[in-house]
């Protein structure tokens, strides 16, 4: 069963501007493995955490750091299961995060369906 849809999109122009005028933000924003990506990436990411709020209905307790983005063993994203992302799910009776991600022509996309379905994070 769905529980929720997000999306969200990211200029990644913009997106570099910003993190050039406030460095600070890629060490708030993103995690040290994320921190090392090109913008473009960054920007995607950054956009698969905002499409996941969306999804859940708000951010609730969720940190920046709950929420990090990796790719699994065939190259699929997907978010890392921490404890504060878990107990977010668990909240809302969701168990599953579907995430998709592209970067193309300036901009930065991704969707998240979040639904219980018997599987993990």
């Amino acid at each position: 069963m769905i529980i929720g849809i997000g999306v969200d999109t990211v200029d990644i122009e913009r997106f570099e501007r910003q993190l050039e005028r406030t460095p600070k933000l890629r060490e708030r924003l993103f995690s040290a493995a994320e921190g090392q990506l090109s913008t473009p990436s960054l920007a995607a990411r950054f956009a698969a955490k905002e499409a996941l709020i969306k999804a859940l209905g708000d951010s609730g307790e969720l940190t920046w750091a709950d929420m990090e983005v990796r790719r699994n063993e065939l190259r699929a994203p997907e978010f890392v299961e921490t404890a504060g992302l878990r107990a977010a799910l668990t909240l809302r009776g969701a168990d599953r995060i579907h995430l998709s991600m592209t970067h193309d022509t300036g901009v930065a996309t991704a969707f998240v369906i979040v639904e219980h379905g018997g599987a993990t994070a």
